[in-house]
């Protein structure tokens, strides 16, 4: 598609650049969050940028293929979370309420009614209702058709472009729900990036040695039965989620309306894989929040050619890693624009320099 603009504009690169050079400090003694710091001014536009109305969007639904029995958890599970969210129970729950960052939770394709009971056009607080295949309908199984059709992927896509577009704010941060979900990641990994299987599952929701081992054979069947899904959005409607596929639009909308996107995980980095096929500049938008302790993950990142902020061993998914992440962001946006340089506090550049020598 190619339809984003570049966002390394030469002059503002050079103005962030500047300011980063020039505050109370030796140049590059904040480290990565300088790098940060530059990423935001350039999403931005700005050397002063300032993070408004931060957005937690979690993304959820279920998948067919969790009757393989890939998962250590029941596909109810799923939509138990999420009325674990809507409640304020989850950590990401805590976590965004924590720092500030309004959650909402998406219904991509959940097998539950949550609106049940309810006045026609009732709504819930904290919850979007956006399924693409019927009213308690996950994906179809991957192991023996398509997990949805192209007109479902387009439709979800859409769902989360729309999604975005209503939501205030100049950042969003993705999280998910679905168990069987980070089976659909493996395999999008392992078609995306010309990987062996085995390498790009793990444990997901905390299976043993020989289930790890089991669900390994049925993603291998799944890649055997899609051999001819190669293109993004074949593999996303083969082997994909509603969730992923709400995910990969919402992060084409928020990159081309400029925000900052925060990456959580595993599942959350499937859909920037995707998304970055398909618009390859989407990666000068995404922040990845940390590195997961799934599998996986550490070969997603390499494929994109990108380091996360954190290391924390963490594989809960949720957004729970994003919002961790957060008050980094907010930090090296701080730093921009309210440390002193060397010209407003009155102190030499070149003393400071000798100090740290």
């Amino acid at each position: 598609m190619n339809t984003l603009a570049n966002l390394h504009d030469a002059a503002l690169t050079q103005a962030l650049q500047a300011t980063l050079d020039h505050k109370t400090k030796p140049q590059g003694s904040l480290g990565r969050l300088e790098s940060l710091a530059l990423q935001i001014g350039q999403i931005l536009g700005t050397t002063t940028p300032v993070l408004e109305a931060p957005q937690m969007v979690v993304f959820a639904a279920d998948h067919g293929l969790t009757a393989r029995g890939i998962s250590a958890f029941p596909s109810d599970v799923t939509w138990q979370m999420v009325e674990n969210f809507l409640a304020g129970g989850a950590a990401v729950s805590v976590l965004a309420k924590q720092n500030g960052i309004a959650l909402t939770v998406v219904d991509c394709g959940v097998k539950h009614d949550f609106l049940a009971g309810l006045s026609a056009g009732a709504t819930r607080a904290g919850l979007q209702v956006r399924k693409v295949a019927g009213a308690e309908s996950g994906t179809a199984d991957s192991s023996v058709k398509e997990a949805m059709s192209a007109a479902q992927c387009a439709a979800a896509m859409e769902q989360g472009r729309a999604l975005v577009k209503g939501l205030p704010g100049n950042a969003l941060l993705l999280g998910e729900m679905g168990i069987g979900n980070t089976s659909a990641a493996s395999l999008i990994l392992a078609r995306m990036a010309g990987l062996d299987i085995a390498l790009c599952t793990g444990a997901g929701t905390g299976l043993d040695a020989p289930a790890v081992q089991r669900k390994t054979e049925v993603l291998r069947e799944v890649l055997a039965k899609h051999a001819n899904a190669v293109a993004p959005l074949d593999v996303l409607a083969a082997m994909g989620g509603f969730e992923i596929a709400t995910m990969v639009g919402a992060v084409l909308q928020a990159a081309q309306e400029r925000r900052v996107v925060v990456v959580d995980g595993f599942i959350a980095s499937s859909a920037v894989v995707l998304a970055q096929a398909l618009e390859p500049l989407v990666l000068q938008r995404c922040v990845f929040a940390h590195r997961s302790g799934e599998r996986g993950h550490e070969f997603m990142l390499q494929h994109l050619g990108v380091q996360a902020l954190l290391d924390l061993g963490l594989r809960l998914g949720e957004g729970s890693g994003a919002a961790l992440a957060w008050p980094l962001l907010q930090s090296a946006c701080t730093i921009l624009r309210e440390m002193a340089s060397f010209a407003s506090a009155g102190v030499s550049e070149k003393s400071a320099d000798s100090v740290t020598a």
